[in-house]
């Protein structure tokens, strides 16, 4: 699916997406912190500062999620290689949360919050499927007759009879 005419504009795009999203994340929580911190009013007997800080570290700890992602995609974009190991689960991981924020704003939010998460969600996804090799039979040789590691793989001889 998808082939190299795809990947690396895909890529780029999920990089800016996700850098973009990291500062949204970042300065939405951290607006929302000083906006708590300037009500001084306290929810169920919490500490409004607590609740500010809280947010503020919340936004920042999210923001460097989405930004390492988002790092994470900028390298897949660059290389042209698919993303490997802690890479590849990060970018999992963040497919799993859109779907998840997806869910949760369309009840809170609203539908266009929606469709951004699900487009978000579906760039993550293309990225990762574009980046996807087939996989080979195991016992599939390559036409020039070598084996994975081995030498080239030639007829036994033939037996002889005195």
């Amino acid at each position: 699916m998808g082939g190299p005419v795809v990947r690396r504009p895909v890529a780029w795009i999920v990089a800016v997406v996700l850098f973009g999203e990291a500062f949204g994340v970042a300065a939405l929580n951290w607006f929302l912190g000083v906006v708590v911190d300037r009500q001084d009013m306290s929810l169920a007997g919490l500490d409004p500062h607590m609740m500010a800080m809280s947010s503020k570290i919340g936004g920042i700890v999210f923001g460097l999620y989405f930004a390492l992602c988002g790092l994470v995609a900028l390298l897949v974009a660059l290389r042209d290689r698919p993303p490997a190991g802690f890479g590849r689960l990060l970018l999992i991981s963040a497919a799993v949360v859109h779907g998840l924020l997806g869910a949760v704003t369309w009840g809170l939010v609203g539908w266009s919050a929606f469709l951004f998460m699900v487009l978000v969600l579906g760039l993550i996804v293309l990225l990762l499927m574009t980046y996807d090799h087939p996989a080979e039979p195991a016992d599939a040789a390559p036409e020039d007759g070598r084996g994975g590691d081995g030498p080239p793989v030639t007829a036994p001889p033939a037996p002889t009879t005195p």
